[in-house]
């Protein structure tokens, strides 16, 4: 892509998301994610209603009347986009590919964290490390990670999430929330996702397609695996087809649900050509209520 093609791209992505992040989101995303700690900040005279077990004994006893010790939340983090741009990505049937969603919500995310100050970093992978920007701050490099992820041209075409997942391993050294986007059509990654889980706050964001979950009965339909280039003739007509392709389906998907659920993990799915900021809205909000 043309460097000025590419630059009204961002903008246009940028435009189409600020409004979002400003009215929807940014509220609901500083409280939805906990800073690195907290830190004392002052202390105080006590006033009807504070807690108790705030009170400074020490300087209470010293000055002859209660004080509390207040303290303030870390708030600073480190938010990292682990993103997967396999050919399987390329697939799109409702308006937009599933690789196009994965742009608008990387901006989103990107513009999320930069408006509440939080450092944001992207790792592109496939079955390779595809593209890796460290985490820093700022609307400048907010742009930059849009710009990667709209304009990387991956060398792979398959899917290696575990390989990603080990990446974020040697690059974030302290806790991250990392949202981990994928439409998840890979397999073995429950170790490597485990041990991710136990130093960051991991979450899966699945990008599907209405087609990916039911055939539509078109007769005789010749299909590609995009990640391998295997093809196939499938007669969608038949029933017993349709309902074994949705079966097949289902099993995988509760599988992987299943695996989110073992390790407490809380996902988002989102598909092509729907709205993405009611999902993403209610995601945030049930983290809320939980904290």
């Amino acid at each position: 892509m043309l460097p000025t093609e590419l630059m009204q791209k961002v903008r246009r992505l940028e435009l189409r998301t600020s409004h979002i992040v400003e009215d929807l989101l940014s509220g609901q995303y500083h409280s939805a994610f906990k800073g690195r700690g907290v830190e004392f900040e002052e202390v105080r005279p006590y006033y009807e209603g504070d807690d108790v077990r705030a009170i400074d004994w020490k300087v209470t006893a010293r000055i002859g009347a209660p004080h509390v010790k207040l303290f303030r939340e870390e708030r600073e983090l480190t938010v990292h986009l682990l993103v997967d741009l396999s050919a399987s990505l390329s697939f799109g049937t409702q308006t937009q590919t599933k690789r196009e969603l994965v742009s608008e919500l990387g901006a989103l995310l990107a513009f999320a964290a930069i408006r509440n100050n939080d450092k944001v970093g992207l790792t592109l992978f496939t079955d390779q490390i595809e593209t890796y920007v460290p985490p820093k701050k700022g609307r400048r490099h907010g742009l930059r990670v849009i710009r990667e992820l709209i304009n990387c041209e991956p060398q792979s075409q398959q899917t290696r999430i575990d390989l990603g997942l080990e990446h974020l391993g040697k690059i974030a050294r302290r806790r991250a929330v990392v949202f981990l986007i994928s439409d998840f059509l890979d397999s073995g990654i429950e170790q490597t996702l485990r041990i991710a889980r136990r130093r960051h706050d991991v979450i899966p964001i699945i990008i599907r397609d209405l087609r990916e979950d039911e055939l539509p009965n078109m007769g005789w339909v010749e299909f590609q695996d995009l990640e391998r280039g295997h093809v196939i003739s499938v007669d969608t007509s038949s029933r017993r087809v349709r309902h074994a392709f949705a079966s097949r389906i289902h099993h995988f998907d509760q599988q992987r649900e299943n695996m989110f659920r073992r390790m407490r993990l809380d996902w988002i799915t989102l598909n092509t050509g729907a709205d993405i900021v009611e999902p993403l809205r209610a995601f945030f909000a049930a983290r809320n209520l939980r904290s």
